[in-house]
């Protein structure tokens, strides 16, 4: 399955196009609600975003879901991945290193204040003179710190210039094909000049913030921490992607059985995440209403080089000892029962330019002696001692497949290893983000943009934002920038299969399988519809 890509040709030119959401249901009116459409506020599943809500800072799915809601974009993505003008009049370019961007007039925050040029040109640069974590996509514009990390002094970038209160340019540091495709990306989103300030005050901000979107956040007190999220329909967004319900709560669940209970009690009108307790019945149970479809998600577990017996040669050999002694395909048969398939490589395939024949990927393969042989050569260079552990939040469904995992990498080594449950997402993700945790730790990918660097760089690319394990490969990194750097996403993608070899050689991140999203809605709601990235297009549900 090919997802669409938004091509380019000389001169290059983004054209205005525009998805037009169905609007069904018994349109039973409501004061919130958009005049014609359902009034019903729509009940769906998520967790405790990690950090106050801003997009530049916002990487894990929490709050994402978030985010995407309350903020919009130059571009969005519509069901099938393709780009589609939100914001944007237009992103024209001659030679795909020199953007010119127009804005559409009259567009407003929630609070009535203008978006600008300089609501977007702020926000990034504001991203990165505050290193939040997905600064690393600005890496591209001219003038981004080598190191990542901007001087005191730094005064934005380079590549940034507002040209008027409609129009600023952006200029790259070398030519990069897709770069028009990843602006739909949470990171690229605008700020009002009420959510640029010192890192406080930007954080105070993300609390209660005004975004632009198809919903808003009323006041900080609609965000029940740990609990819940109310966003109502935001009547000054009037885009692609205008809100037909009277709004969304998000409901912070501690573990998917209670949500699916919940889905199937009548609490909840949409699910996003199927328990694996459900596998087996969800579809029967559900019936038409029932997701379980192919999406761009990618599942692995991390493992930091700074562990004992994890770096070097004796690393390389134990790594690769581990992900031989996974049974990949019985897990997903046993534990996920089709809703999982085992991964060939490290990006996902729905992902135009996938090829599961990437060379260095028999590291893959389910092969107890290989890997019992491999385990012996790294303990005639450091005997191993202690025990091996996968970290994972315990509200998220995981445990299952982290034992089935563990299990069978004990069986065939024939050493201790088990899971680390934490509590609830925020609480891996800080240990993670503040390098306090001193185990492996399931990691994933569910793609920003539709494309397979987007699924290399922010996770494996020195220094970026998402590399949790601080992975660092010079031939990695400058395969990546000739990747960017391509004169097509053909020859880009190409690149990529050949920095892929490099990450099979080093294993930074151990494979695991290709996720399906596997979810339902009750018959409350009509216009259920998921997308390409697995999350439901909510702003297009009736109830």
């Amino acid at each position: 399955m090919k997802r669409s890509y938004l091509r380019l040709a000389a001169p290059f030119a983004v054209a205005a196009l525009a998805l037009t959401a169905c609007s069904g249901g018994s349109g039973n009116g409501g004061a919130n609600a958009p005049e014609g459409e359902s009034g019903g506020v729509v009940v769906a599943n998520g967790s405790e975003p990690q950090n106050p809500l801003i997009p530049t800072n916002t990487n894990e799915t929490g709050g994402g879901k978030i985010v995407d809601l309350i903020y919009a974009g130059l571009v969005y993505y519509d069901a099938d991945g393709a780009a589609q003008n939100d914001l944007a009049e237009s992103i024209e370019t001659e030679d795909s290193q020199n953007f010119t961007i127009k804005i559409k007039e009259g567009e407003t925050f929630s609070d009535g204040s203008p978006v600008t040029a300089k609501s977007f040109v702020d926000a990034w640069n504001q991203g990165v003179a505050q290193s939040h974590l997905s600064s690393h996509f600005f890496e591209p514009i001219k003038g981004f710190p080598e190191d990542g990390e901007a001087p005191a002094d730094f005064a934005g970038l380079e590549g940034l210039k507002v040209v008027d209160d409609q129009t600023f340019t952006v200029e790259l540091s070398q030519p990069e094909a897709d770069f028009p495709l990843r602006l739909g990306y949470s990171a690229f989103y605008p700020l009002p000049e009420a959510g640029i300030g010192d890192a406080d005050a930007v954080a105070a901000f993300g609390a209660a913030p005004v975004g632009n979107g198809p919903y808003l956040l009323e006041s900080g007190d609609d965000w029940k921490h740990n609990e819940s999220i109310m966003l109502k329909p935001n009547p000054k967004y009037d885009g692609p992607r205008k809100a037909k319900n009277g709004g969304v709560e998000i409901k912070f669940y501690a573990q998917q059985d209670a949500a699916y209970n919940d889905l199937l009690g009548g609490n909840l009108d949409v699910l996003d995440a199927v328990p694996d307790s459900a596998f087996s019945s969800f579809e029967t149970e559900l019936g038409d209403r029932a997701v379980n479809q192919p999406s761009a998600t990618f599942q692995s577990f991390t493992i930091p080089e700074r562990l004992a017996h994890f770096d070097g040669e004796e690393g390389n050999l134990r790594r690769q000892a581990i992900s031989m002694s996974i049974n990949r395909e019985e897990i997903t048969d046993t534990i996920f029962q089709g809703t999982r398939s085992p991964a060939h490589d490290y990006t996902s395939p729905v992902i135009d330019g996938y090829n599961e024949n990437v060379e260095g990927n028999e590291v893959l393969n389910y092969d107890p002696e290989k890997a019992k042989e491999l385990w012996a050569k790294a303990d005639e260079i450091s005997p191993w001692e202690g025990s091996f552990e996968i970290a994972y939040n315990a509200d998220g469904g995981h445990q299952a497949w982290v034992d089935a995992t563990t299990n069978s990498i004990k069986n065939v080594l024939g050493i201790d290893a088990k899971g680390a449950p934490y509590p609830d997402f925020k609480s891996l993700r800080d240990e993670v983000t503040n390098r306090k945790i001193e185990t492996a730790f399931r990691t994933g990918w569910q793609a920003d943009y539709p494309g397979l660097g987007n699924f290399l760089a922010p996770l494996y690319a020195t220094g970026a934002g998402s590399n949790d394990g601080d992975y660092s490969s010079a031939e990695f990194d400058g395969l990546l920038k000739q990747a960017a750097g391509a004169k097509s996403v053909e020859e880009s993608n190409e690149l990529y299969l050949k920095a892929q070899t490099v990450l099979f050689k080093d294993l930074p991140a151990i494979p695991l399988w290709y996720s399906n999203v596997t979810g339902g809605s009750t018959e409350a709601v009509n216009n259920v519809q998921f997308g390409w990235n697995s999350v439901p297009l909510y702003y297009q549900i009736t109830k």
